[in-house]
């Protein structure tokens, strides 16, 4: 179970959660230990809300398929625990970032003083530019 805010709780059952072996160097029991951990999570089967899938299949994350899959992979820690505390909270950051509805952007103009305020540099700048011209005597 993954709570990701008092009212929106993942079940246990929608995360996979696989044990694999972690990349890089190791110590004793290298080849013998799996400590690292893959976490897939289907989108389209999860009990979340539309309005979340639909954003959350937006994403341009390297980390969510095509077919709609989060796919993590935590290797950070030496210890199993560990790395499956990380994933799922990684997951849950992901899917906390998209339950704050982004602001509607409302267009707006320069003021009619920016407007003058620009106008009046350039035509300063292009005066100081012809100011360095060849003269004619």
């Amino acid at each position: 179970m993954l709570q990701i805010s008092p009212h929106l709780i993942i079940p246990a059952a929608e995360i996979e959660l696989q044990a694999i072996r972690a990349q890089g160097a190791g110590g004793q029991k290298v080849n013998k230990t799996s400590s690292a951990v893959h976490l897939r999570f289907d989108i389209n089967a999860s009990s979340l809300p539309d309005a979340y899938k639909q954003r959350l299949l937006a994403l341009r994350d390297s980390r969510i398929t095509k077919e709609g899959v989060v796919v993590i992979k935590a290797q950070q820690y030496r210890v199993l625990d560990k790395n499956r505390d990380d994933a799922l909270a990684r997951l849950g950051d992901l899917i906390r970032s998209v339950t704050v509805v982004p602001k509607k952007r409302r267009p707006t103009r320069p003021t009619r003083g920016s407007q003058k305020r620009r106008m009046d540099s350039k035509t300063k700048h292009s005066k100081l530019k012809q100011l360095r011209g060849k003269t004619d005597y």
